[in-house]
């Protein structure tokens, strides 16, 4: 195998995990920012804060599958 197949993998992995993991983060600064502002709300942000981080993770094993799976 020729050495581009293992460098091209390599930035799938990292340009794939840089996205996902700036994404959460921000999406758990802005949501416990959101329940610092108002306690309250922390039932009806919670649940959303999760699926969010959820989707952003799934594009970060879309990233490994497309990097292992050539």
């Amino acid at each position: 195998m020729s050495i581009l197949f293992h460098v091209s993998g390599g930035l799938i992995i990292a340009i794939g995990g840089l996205g996902p993991a700036l994404g959460i983060g921000l999406i758990g600064m802005k949501a416990m920012e959101a329940i610092g502002r108002n306690p309250e709300a922390s039932g009806r942000v919670l649940p959303a804060m999760l699926i969010g981080m959820a989707f952003a993770e799934a594009i970060a094993i879309y990233a490994l599958i497309l990097a292992f799976g050539k």
